[in-house]
């Protein structure tokens, strides 16, 4: 039986290579706030219902952009090993 040690030690990358975090990013703050204001807006004002639905569709589209962006940075031979 594997000892919590052992499970944390399998689980992280071999030694020297580089763990890849995301860049920080408002995004996902403005992303939920569009989608907030688009289910608010369902029952005070059409204009709410749009405006952030428009808010959440650009923000989302930027947001998988820069996502695949960031993926394709990544080195080719990244996953070889798992």
């Amino acid at each position: 039986m594997a000892t919590a040690d052992e499970s944390l030690e399998a689980d992280a990358p071999p030694a020297g290579e580089e763990i890849h975090l995301p860049n920080p990013s408002i995004l996902p703050i403005l992303n939920a706030v569009g989608i907030s204001l688009a289910i608010v807006g369902i029952t005070i004002s059409l204009i709410l219902v749009i405006g952030g639905g428009l808010l959440f569709a650009v923000t989302a589209i930027i947001w998988i952009r820069d996502a695949r962006r960031e993926m394709d940075e990544l080195p080719l031979d990244h996953s070889a090993g798992h």
